[in-house]
């Protein structure tokens, strides 16, 4: 560990056995510290995480957000560069190496860096649909960025210009399908809040800074906020999908590429649009408002987590 730490990365986990230490392999050439943020796991991610020198702290779990946000209070007063990295990512060699050579010499005005994510899905990456890569800010300097205060889809915003590398972080889960569509029916649940707080606005929502979470991700929540949230609900998940997967080849992604489009472009959105009704039937019949009809409907209290 040096006198002074250039990249502090930042990972935030509960019950990530199955992919830490590959996590933390990703980086150890480049990050001067790695601080594991646990939330109450009970395999052995803690245990792995320390023996990979990973710095472990503990916090109990709200969101995505509150945690990242978290963990940046903690760091040290000589930290200079944070990267976020998600347990069952990595960081490519192309992108580490990139790190390595560029990141002491960056112009002292830059705040972020923005990188490319891809995904591989049921161990096969998905390179048709017009999804992947995103441009994302995964790099910024202490004190410029934080994580917006979103229940779901949250991005690190900076204050001040960005630089663009050409690296790539792939995002390889190897959990079953089962935990797969576990997750996204909790995701399911965190973006109709979201999408119930942009219609109702009963939640306060961060301003972007001058530079915000990168191009085509900005760009994208921009048009999931404008158009795609006034198409009627259920339409909009099959047109989502027959954009993704005729329009923009996604059938040439093969068998795990069309489990992925259907499974993520149609069934998750299908999933969302029939909470948000759900949640709007109950504001209908016990003429309440939209934060109890989450409450009683979704089990979330924004009131108390937010």
């Amino acid at each position: 560990m040096s006198d002074r730490a250039l990249l502090t990365v930042i990972i935030l986990t509960k019950d990530e056995e199955r992919h830490i230490e590959r996590a933390l392999a990703s980086v150890a050439d480049i990050a001067d510290r790695c601080y594991v943020v646990d939330s109450g796991s009970t395999d052995r991610t803690i245990e792995l995480a320390k023996a990979a020198g990973a710095i472990v702290l503990h916090n109990p779990w709200v969101n995505h957000a509150t945690q990242f946000n978290w963990a940046l209070d903690q760091l040290p007063s000589d930290t200079q560069w944070i990267m976020r990295l998600d347990a069952d990512e990595i960081v490519t060699r192309p992108l580490a190496q990139e790190i390595q050579e560029t990141l002491g010499a960056i112009a002292d005005q830059v705040a972020g860096i923005v990188v490319s994510r891809r995904m591989c899905f049921l161990g096969r990456r998905i390179r048709w649909g017009g999804i992947f890569p995103i441009r994302l800010i995964r790099l910024f300097r202490i004190g410029k960025g934080k994580v917006e205060n979103r229940w779901m889809d949250e991005h690190i915003l900076v204050d001040g210009p960005t630089l663009d590398f050409r690296g790539e972080i792939i995002d390889d889960n190897r959990h079953s399908l089962t935990w797969w569509t576990a997750k996204h029916n909790h995701y399911a649940t965190l973006e109709a809040v979201e999408l119930l707080n942009l219609e109702f606005g009963f939640m306060q929502k961060d301003a972007a800074p001058r530079a915000t979470q990168g191009k085509n991700a900005g760009a994208k929540r921009w048009i999931k906020e404008t158009i795609y949230a006034r198409v009627p609900g259920g339409v909009r998940a099959l047109l989502y999908f027959l954009y993704r997967y005729i329009v923009r080849l996604g059938f040439l992604d093969g068998h795990e590429g069309a489990a992925f489009h259907v499974l993520q472009g149609f069934w998750y959105r299908y999933l969302v649009d029939m909470k948000l009704h759900e949640v709007r039937i109950y504001m209908t019949r016990n003429e309440v408002g939209p934060v109890a009809a989450i409450h009683a409907v979704l089990g979330i209290d924004v009131e108390s987590s937010s």
